[in-house]
């Protein structure tokens, strides 16, 4: 029998078989809130991918919509699910290609990625290092918020595989892997100084720092999400994860609430 570890390495074969259902496609199905069809995503993500790359297309700044929202909230708390999502073997890249393509390449993949996440009702927070961290807000505790954030996340994946990567690959770069955590909680805005509009604002609470534990977790094209999140899933999308038995090694946070190890489960597919 496999391990825990090892089906949660499996997952990502199950998400991009083509005969396997999707969130996405199980969300459309059911027509109960919006959704956004992968397949029209990765249609115009490689229009634009193609054009970057012959240096045809520039990329606009995409947080802006996150500072606006953020600036008006200040000092408020509001619940959210976090998404981080990190490029995996970064460091090789780095040492490996030459600048030219490794802006290319690093730009495509966080601008991309930034795309998939408006595309999905979030907010994009900012790109830190390899990594681009977006958030969706919950205006109620209901399911919607979990599900926009695992949706989106599958669609990262399904664009990275059939989307970017066939294009970098047809043009000598190398293909992009990726892991993603997700968590849910109450964060708090706040500003770093006292200009109103220039000041830097940003968000804290312990659901952006544990996605970013979560991902961390991840095996590469993996997604992870914590037990918030899990709770809040509709239960047919609940399905397409399982729980993970942790060594103690590993992962040792507790939640805040339980005062437990806090669990995370891995996107293993149906």
């Amino acid at each position: 029998m496999d391990s825990t570890k090892d089906i949660a390495k499996k997952g990502i074969t199950n998400l991009l078989s083509p005969k396997t259902p999707s969130i996405v496609d199980m969300l459309l199905g059911r027509g109960t809130e919006k959704v956004v069809d992968s397949e029209t995503l990765v249609e115009e993500i490689k229009d634009r991918v193609h054009k970057s790359l012959n240096h045809e297309f520039m990329y606009s700044a995409v947080t802006e919509e996150s500072e606006t929202f953020l600036r008006g909230r200040v000092l408020q708390s509001m619940n959210m699910a976090v998404l981080f999502v990190d490029l995996v073997g970064s460091t090789s890249m780095i040492l490996n290609l030459p600048k030219e393509k490794l802006a290319t390449i690093f730009t495509t993949f966080a601008q991309e990625m930034a795309y998939v996440i408006k595309r999905h009702d979030g907010f994009v927070l900012k790109f830190v290092g390899d990594a681009v961290i977006g958030y969706f807000v919950a205006e109620e505790l209901s399911t919607s918020v979990a599900n926009r954030a695992v949706s989106c996340a599958e669609s990262m994946l399904k664009i990275i595989k059939v989307g970017i990567n066939p294009i970098l690959k047809s043009n000598s770069l190398p293909e992009l892997k990726i892991k993603i955590g997700i968590d849910y909680g109450e964060n708090t805005i706040v500003r770093y100084g006292d200009d109103l509009q220039e000041a830097h604002v940003d968000i804290l609470g312990p659901s952006v720092s544990m996605a970013a534990k979560i991902q961390n977790l991840a095996q590469p094209d993996q997604i992870m999400v914590g037990g918030d999140v899990y709770t809040k899933l509709h239960g047919s999308v609940q399905e397409y994860f399982v729980h993970l038995d942790l060594d103690k090694s590993d992962w040792s946070y507790k939640s805040a609430k339980t005062k437990k190890v806090y669990p995370v489960y891995a996107y293993v597919g149906k």
